[in-house]
């Protein structure tokens, strides 16, 4: 503070005896203050206290606008640069004009007042002679001419430093006119961008920049008088022809933001710049840029698209275009009630420019800029796309020839096309047609798999399409091309594809069917086109490859909206038809038959369709798959794929016979309930052979619940055909209650196998064996809730899946886990006691021939009185004849 306080005083001196000083004498005492100004300037961290700021401002840019001038008058253009260089770097005579260049640079960052103050010195025009000279004249290389120093690139930034805060005020702009030295810089750049010094190229173009955007209606009539554009213009034709393209993009972006940015003031610039052929040369020399590396001219590449894409929106008059809507359209969409933004297209030329270049060149990087800059346009104002649509038609027209521009490209011109049905909600008829051609003659496969994408996005936007797609053809001819694909791949089962079968045309036979799922879906017309055509034998062709399986399911589910019989036939037929092997085929034809059977209407054709038989079958194929160790080809199956099988083949029979009572007859007086667990059992987690089991005795008794929770959801050690024997009994249980085809304790198969940890602590063995049945059990049991409703009296919906349990009990046992055996048997004939607590529920099993189950199965523990089961056995017996009963009489 008191260094300011004392240079404020000798200021005032300086003031006061000033005008008694000759001009040699002023100038030396003001140089010889500035030292001090620097140095307070730099020990107050660039915080200026001082009331005459604004007269110290004026004295420093008059003294050195007089040091430029003088340096400039009367000399050769090559011998003016060097001096005015020696003259504003710190080797200069006695550094006094780098002094006063860099206490101009820091006034020039303080304040408006100022900044006017530097800017009435003269100073903006004193500059500009500079940066012409600096610009225009390059200095001739020497020897020992190396990179620009340090203090010369310093040099440089403070200059154009005061230039940018000069040039940006208004009043910066009108001083700046009072030379002609604007119009010539201009005009420079747009003749000796190949000659001028490199080192100044970006500094000029920065100036310059700035200028345009302070242009003032002057600035304007100015440069309109002295024709700067079109001889500007005129100069870049020549240039285009000979400068390497990024660089002639650099010198006409300087030139287009002087015509963009006057727009709002005046028109004249534009209107110059269109008469000259403006849009001509933007042309020839964005043509030029292709084959361009990514990222080189990238800058400027992309100032002349944004600006040209401005430019469209620069007109007096709005565009007037009365087009057709051609219906249908979808609801909500009403032309009438389009509010307009006000960010219309006015003026087509510049557009006209980018659907030129996108017709005429195949660069990815250019045309992919187009594609963007009309997607800009749209999003300014949704009445454009009709602007332009109804004018020009360029997505009409680009659409004849997508198929030519690289895959990129495509993808990008796609998703445009599809933003119109999804951000528009607009039905682009005569534009779908052509797509829907290009799909048709499939010239180039990538292209038609990208359009066909489009297609199916729309289509599962909204219902309408499945009638526009079908009226047009589309489905038909879908229906076609998969006929013939499904001839191939009966032709060819068993033998490889070849490569590109394998590629994109595999990709485009997903995407073809996926579409067809989509026109059928909640389509019953479309439905009855299909099966029309005779496809159904083609389609289900397709079942038999994983990545065509879920769209397939899908046309086939549709299917059995109006033929139950059919889809059942051909699902029981894959069913039973499938291999021992074939596991997740099996899988996918359960969950899709499941989600059929929610229907009580298709019960009925799934029995007459043998579909009990059907998957119980498929429990009989699986013969010894959960032996552990496992054995044989199912060494290669995880046993969670097997367990899921067994899981949805017993969800399958339960929704089946879920409130019907026809199927719950047939199903017991067909003897399939034995039939089920006989093929359970034999499995190979259940005891098999012969043998009699030897009782003992039992340390300790769990609840089935208990063992439940400990098999299933803890860190248990348990052996591996227990806990698979107790998944069953699980999977029966809730069969017995009704409610097994609602439960969901398998996540969905993902491509890569391992799922990882929660948690850094090593999984239990039951979770290493099953992890994603683990991972769900832990997601969505609750073993507690479990036990809370074992307590309950419960209904029974099945009884003869307590009949399978009772069979499967003597097999609850393996040689060496004699103890853990018969605590499981104990736990599960309690548990069937809680089954048959009530009178109703007593009543239904002896109806279903429990007793004698109970008496045929476990003949051993009723023979014996020491049995472990003996007692549970004979209270559940006693409960169920509703009297007691004698050993003899048992026996």
């Amino acid at each position: 503070t008191l260094l300011w306080e004392t240079l404020g005083k000798q200021f005032v001196e300086y003031e006061q005896v000033a005008p008694f000083l000759i001009p040699e004498d002023q100038q030396r005492r003001l140089l010889e203050f500035l030292p001090l100004f620097l140095k307070a300037w730099e020990q107050s961290a660039g915080v200026i206290v001082f009331p005459n700021i604004q007269l110290l401002a004026s004295e420093v840019s008059k003294l050195l606008t007089k040091e430029i001038k003088r340096n400039l008058n009367g000399k050769p253009a090559e011998e003016a640069r060097l001096a005015v260089e020696q003259l504003l770097q710190q080797k200069g005579e006695a550094g006094d004009g780098h002094l006063l260049l860099k206490s101009v640079y820091l006034l020039s960052q303080t304040d408006l007042r100022t900044m006017w103050n530097i800017i009435g010195s003269g100073l903006p025009a004193a500059l500009m002679q500079c940066l012409y000279l600096f610009f225009t004249v390059p200095l001739k290389k020497t020897s020992d001419d190396g990179e620009t120093s340090e203090d010369d690139a310093q040099t440089q930034e403070m200059l154009v430093k005061i230039m940018l805060n000069m040039y940006k005020e208004e009043q910066g702009i009108e001083e700046l006119l009072t030379a002609d030295k604007l119009q010539s810089l201009i005009i420079a750049t747009a003749s000796l961008w190949d000659q001028c010094s490199h080192s100044w190229k970006v500094p000029t173009g920065r100036v310059l920049r700035t200028i345009s955007k302070a242009q003032t209606k002057n600035s304007i009539v100015y440069l309109q008088a002295v024709d700067c554009i079109k001889i500007a213009l005129q100069n870049l034709f020549t240039l285009s022809d000979t400068l390497p393209a990024c660089d002639v993009c650099e010198a006409v972006s300087i030139l287009l933001c002087f015509v963009k940015d006057s727009y709002p003031i005046s028109s004249a610039l534009l209107t110059e710049f269109e008469n000259n052929d403006g849009y001509q040369l933007l042309l020839k020399i964005l043509l030029r840029c292709e084959g361009l590396q990514q990222n080189e001219g990238d800058p400027y590449l992309d100032e002349i698209l944004n600006m040209l894409t401005c430019l469209t929106t620069c007109g007096k008059t709005e565009l007037k275009v009365s087009g057709n809507i051609v219906h249908p359209q979808l609801p909500h969409f009403d032309f009438e009630q389009t509010q307009s933004s006000g960010m219309t297209v006015k003026n087509l030329q510049p557009f006209q420019v980018l659907q030129s270049i996108f017709q005429r060149s195949n660069d990815q990087h250019l045309c992919g800029r187009i594609l963007a800059a009309i997607g800009t346009i749209w999003a300014w104002d949704r009445v454009n796309f009709f602007l332009l649509e109804w004018t020009l038609q360029p997505i009409n027209q680009f659409t004849d020839i997508i198929h030519f521009k690289p895959h990129p490209v495509q993808v990008q011109f796609f998703r445009l096309v599809e933003s119109i049905v999804l951000d528009l909600s607009y039905v682009p008829h005569e534009i779908l047609k052509k797509v829907q051609y290009l799909v048709k003659e499939n010239i180039v496969p990538f292209c038609t798999l990208t359009a066909l994408q489009c297609l199916l996005s729309m289509t599962q936007k909204d219902l309408l399409f499945s009638d526009i797609f079908r009226d047009s053809g589309l489905l038909g001819l879908l229906l076609a091309l998969l006929r013939k694909e499904a001839k191939i791949l009966r032709k060819s089962a068993g033998t490889p594809l070849p490569g590109l079968k394998e590629g994109t045309e595999k990709k485009l036979n997903v995407v073809m069917l996926k579409m067809v799922a989509a026109l059928t879906e909640r389509s019953v017309r479309n439905t009855v086109v299909l099966k029309d055509y005779g496809m159904v034998p083609y389609i289900k062709i397709f079942l038999d490859d994983e990545c065509y399986r879920s769209a397939t399911l899908s046309i086939l589910e549709q299917l059995s909206v109006i033929n139950y019989e059919e889809y059942m036939s051909i699902i029981i037929g894959a069913l039973c038809s499938s291999t021992q092997w074939e596991l997740h085929l099996k899988l996918d034809l359960l969950k899709s038959l499941l989600r059929i059977l929610e229907s009580p209407k298709s019960h009925s054709a799934f029995r007459t369709c043998s579909g009990f038989n059907g998957l119980l079958s498929l429990l009989s194929d699986m013969e010894g798959a959960l032996q552990d160790p496992p054995s044989g080809q199912w060494t290669a199956v995880g046993q969670n794929c097997i367990l899921e099988l067994v899981f949805c083949t017993l969800q399958g029979v339960t929704a089946a016979l879920h409130l019907d009572p026809v199927n719950s007859n047939f199903f017991q007086r067909n003897g399939l309930f034995e039939k089920m667990a006989e093929d359970l059992g034999s499995l190979g987690c259940f005891w098999t052979q012969g043998k009699r089991q030897i009782p003992v005795s039992l340390e300790k008794k769990r609840t089935f619940a208990e063992f439940l929770d400990a098999a299933l959801c803890s860190s248990e050690p348990f052996p591996l055909w227990l806990k698979n024997c107790i998944w069953i009994l699980n999977f029966l249980d809730h069969m017995v209650k009704g409610t097994l085809h609602q439960e969901s304790y398998f996540k969905e198969r993902k491509p890569e196998t391992g799922e990882e940890l929660r948690d850094d602590q090593q999984a239990p063995r039951a979770q290493e064996e099953h992890p994603t049945l683990f991972a769900a059990v832990n997601d969505n049991y609750d073993v507690s809730f479990y036990c809370r409703l074992e307590m309950r009296d419960c209904i029974i919906v099945h009884p003869g899946a307590v009949c399978v349990m009772v069979r499967l009990l003597p097999k609850l046992y393996k040689e060496g886990h004699a103890q853990l055996s018969q605590e499981i048997q104990c736990a599960l004939v309690d548990h069937i006691q809680t089954l048959v607590k009530s009178e109703k529920s007593r009543q239904v099993m002896c109806e279903s021939g429990l007793l004698s189950t109970i008496i045929t199965s476990c003949q051993d523990a009723f023979c014996n009185d020491s049995h472990p089961l003996h007692l549970p056995l004979t209270r559940v017996f006693e409960k169920l004849s509703s009297q007691a009963i004698e050993p003899h009489v048992l026996r």
